[in-house]
């Protein structure tokens, strides 16, 4: 599968997140390229305030891949990760990550810090952003607009 289409597998997750309540985000982790882990966003419904949907999906994957451990893989996720899951990427030891719409309140790869460019971390991560960005952006005005 190509990045557009495992960003569209997420955008689909993302449209659960939605039909459930929950702020519309959507991950895969993927190795080899096969999805090996999938999350949306969850954490009203499970009250679990990390349940967002990177840190489902990489669970997901661990659990599957017997290693909490992730070398190799890659993770496509419909929005910006904020620093707690930037932080679990780093310690999951990810390859790649990458991003739609970027997060200017909360996004820790730029948007609203750079927490995935510190150099003084033992591991780094490639992060890039931007891909369907207006797709996954227009989900979540749609989501917003709607409980206004």
């Amino acid at each position: 599968m190509d990045d557009e289409s495992l960003m569209r597998e997420a955008l689909a997750l993302a449209e659960d997140a939605a039909r459930a309540g929950e702020v519309p985000v959507g991950a895969v982790v993927v190795r080899e390229g096969e999805i090996v882990g999938r999350g949306w966003n969850r954490p009203i419904g499970t009250c679990d305030p990390t349940a967002h949907a990177e840190i489902v999906a990489m669970r997901e994957a661990a659990a599957r891949l017997g290693n909490y451990r992730l070398v190799g893989c890659e993770l496509f996720v419909t929005l910006e990760p904020c620093a707690m899951c930037v932080g679990a990427m780093l310690h999951a030891r990810l390859a790649r990550v990458v991003y739609g719409a970027p997060d200017p309140k909360t996004g820790a790869c730029g948007g609203a810090v750079a927490l995935s460019a510190e150099a003084k971390l033992n591991h780094h991560t490639a992060f890039e952003g931007g891909l369907l960005a207006a797709d996954c952006g227009a989900l979540l005005k749609r989501f917003f607009a709607g409980r206004r």
